[in-house]
């Protein structure tokens, strides 16, 4: 039951379970896990739904993972997004581009070999109608100001509804999932800390009839990296694309000023993307007519937790967007938030090891990302790029075509002290060259093989726990049973919508 400190008969207050800030897709996911189990669960959208959001490409794991134990895999199968098999990338010192394909990990093939590219205004609002068709209360339109909480634990939100009307939401657990705009993560305690490596700002915009790569790969995300940084090329549609350069803090004059002139200048640094974008034209109006941009791509806050509060998706942290992983740590975010928040409703185990798992997990899939991605933007060896400072590649266990994929199908997760990243990069540097020569046999080779590429060291240090999601969301109870991440830590139950201690069924 939840906490009704100071709840009372007001009009203007009520009292739920779970009390969610934010309805994007950590948000919405995380109402539909708990409403499920008949808990009593409120969100809070500031805004209207449909709306803009940036994140366009997603992760198998999230679509035949995380989406099918939520029940809403069905409708995102039926609005027609792109399929992508894999990516394509221009990266490293080779000019050649070459293509991953998620069909070569056994965790990934066969019917779950794809995710889609999606209009995240459409994807998003398809989330947040399957949450309140779930059983959650959805509120757009409101605004949350602050937490309400005491020495003890967070009790609630204080809030302005939709009329303008000030109102109170209490429950034993509220959740930010308002994203990296919120300052509402302040309240969990620690601080938000900033990667040193990863400050950069990304322009983008939107195109009609931008070419496509070749099939079966015209759904892939192209990736090229340039002198200045690099760019993404996502097919949204068979004729809209969605296109951005990120570049390094100290190139920030590139893209200040005149934004169009800015992107077609960085356009004009970059002639694969300018070949693809030959006959296009730029989208002027509507939701993708405005030339945007973001800055600060990477960061973490130094806790996600407290008594009654939990971060999940961007409003704890947010790795640099290169291998898609946005919506994949949101929403497994939310899985991971599900569980502790179901099991201590119910009893199952105590509340301090359910946040402890959430956080130790969450961190874990954040870290081995933030590796994979120091060493792999080491790549590109000049000094005037914006990639030659990574220093930092991770260790494997399984085969090491299957461990890229797995990185970065959003199924692996590994050791990483989140903390220790920066510290540490020393230690791995030569791991990163040799992933770059294994790239430009790969680039060059007559029948296409990855196999040099999936033997470098750089494919790093990955465990089964991402991949576990998916499997239990197509095997149910007939998935492998489970063993703690963590010594003494919890495991997922068959149905995975709770942590159970270990050993126990």
């Amino acid at each position: 039951m939840a906490n009704s400190v100071n709840a009372g008969n007001s009009a203007r207050s009520q009292t739920f379970d779970v009390v969610i800030v934010g309805g994007g897709p950590a948000g919405s996911t995380l109402a539909a896990l708990v409403a499920q189990q008949g808990h009593r669960v409120l969100v809070l959208e500031k805004e209207f739904f449909p709306r803009y959001q940036i994140g366009e490409s997603l992760l198998p794991s999230t679509v035949h993972g995380v989406c099918r134990l939520t029940g809403v895999a069905d409708d995102l199968a039926a609005a027609g997004f792109t399929r992508k098999r894999g990516g394509t990338f221009r990266w490293g010192a080779t000019p050649e581009p070459w293509t991953f394909s998620f069909s070569v990990s056994e965790r990934l093939s066969g019917p779950t070999s794809y995710a889609y590219q999606v209009e995240r205004s459409k994807f998003d609002e398809i989330l947040l109608r399957h949450a309140g068709r779930s059983g959650a209360q959805v509120r757009e339109g409101c605004a949350v100001a602050d937490v309400i909480a005491d020495a003890e634990r967070v009790r609630g939100v204080r809030y302005t509804d939709a009329d303008g009307v000030e109102r109170e939401a209490y429950g034993t657990y509220v959740v930010d999932a308002s994203g990296n705009r919120s300052r509402l993560f302040q309240r969990v305690g620690g601080e938000r800390k900033y990667s040193e490596f990863f400050r950069s700002l990304a322009l983008f915009g939107y195109f009609e009839g931008g070419k496509r790569l070749p099939e079966p790969n015209s759904g892939n995300i192209l990736s090229v990296a340039f002198d200045s940084g690099w760019f993404w090329y996502i097919p949204l549609s068979p004729t809209l694309t969605s296109v951005g350069a990120v570049v390094r803090r100290e190139m920030a004059d590139k893209i200040q000023g005149d934004r169009e002139r800015a992107l077609l200048a960085l356009v004009a640094e970059c002639p694969l993307i300018a070949e693809y974008l030959s006959g296009a034209r730029r989208i002027t109006s509507g939701p993708y007519g405005e030339l945007r941009v973001r800055k600060d791509y990477s960061y973490h806050q130094t806790t996600f937790t407290r008594p009654g509060m939990m971060l999940i998706g961007d409003a704890a942290c947010f790795v640099d967007p290169v291998f898609s992983s946005g919506v994949h740590l949101a929403t497994y975010s939310a899985l991971l938030a599900a569980r502790s928040i179901n099991s201590a409703l119910a009893g199952l185990v105590d509340e301090t090891a359910a946040l402890r798992e959430f956080e130790a997990r969450y961190r874990r899939e954040y870290g081995v990302f933030y590796e994979f991605l120091l060493s792999f933007y080491e790549m590109h060896h000049s000094e005037q790029s914006y990639f030659w400072q990574a220093k930092k590649v991770t260790h494997h266990k399984r085969s090491e075509i299957e461990a890229f994929v797995d990185l970065v199908g959003g199924v692996s997760s590994g050791e990483a002290a989140l903390s220790e990243a920066d510290a540490m990069t020393d230690r791995l540097r030569a791991g990163s060259a040799e992933f770059a020569g294994a790239v430009d046999q790969l680039a060059h080779s007559e029948d296409g093989s990855m196999l040099p590429l999936f033997k470098s060291a750089v494919v790093g240090q990955v465990t089964r726990e991402g991949s576990q999601v998916q499997m239990r969301a197509l095997l149910g109870a007939d998935a492998e049973p489970e063993t703690p991440l963590v010594p003494g830590g919890l495991v997922s139950s068959p149905d995975g919508m709770f942590w159970l201690p270990a050993g126990s069924g």
